[in-house]
């Protein structure tokens, strides 16, 4: 993969967000979608076909090259990580798409502060693990 996918697809992901806010007013946070498709009885055919795309993107794309990415961790560390993740996305009132791609996107000063939270706890996670856990 080259800057060039990720420019695509970047530029693929900021339309869509932006046409979701255009089309319907809502924000394409991932943790809202889901939460509120699980809390919400009407409207939610734009909520599932939200996270059909998502989930058939890969996919659709794996016979063109794209290469499906593999998880190098335990069982034990995807269920705890998701954990993690769904309190996070709870306790900082949405997730890092929510924030990342649709606040910063707003000039949200909010989504901007969770973004640098999220940045340098991920670094610091990956130094902890790498270098400390995994005892380089």
């Amino acid at each position: 993969m080259n800057f060039i996918d990720s420019l695509i697809g970047g530029a693929i992901l900021g339309a869509s967000s932006l046409l979701l806010l255009i089309a319907t007013g809502r924000i394409a946070g991932i943790s809202g979608i889901i939460g509120n498709m699980l809390t919400r009885g009407a409207n939610n055919g734009w909520r599932l076909m939200f996270l059909i795309g998502l989930a058939l993107g890969p996919l659709l794309a794996a016979p063109s090259g794209y290469i499906l990415p593999e998880i190098d961790a335990s069982w034990w560390m995807i269920i705890i990580g998701g954990l993690l993740v769904g309190f996070g996305s709870a306790y900082g009132s949405g997730c890092t798409s929510g924030h990342g791609i649709c606040g910063m996107g707003r000039l949200s000063a909010r989504s901007m502060t969770a973004v640098v939270t999220f940045m340098v706890v991920a670094a610091v996670t990956v130094f902890v693990i790498r270098h400390i856990v995994g005892g380089a």
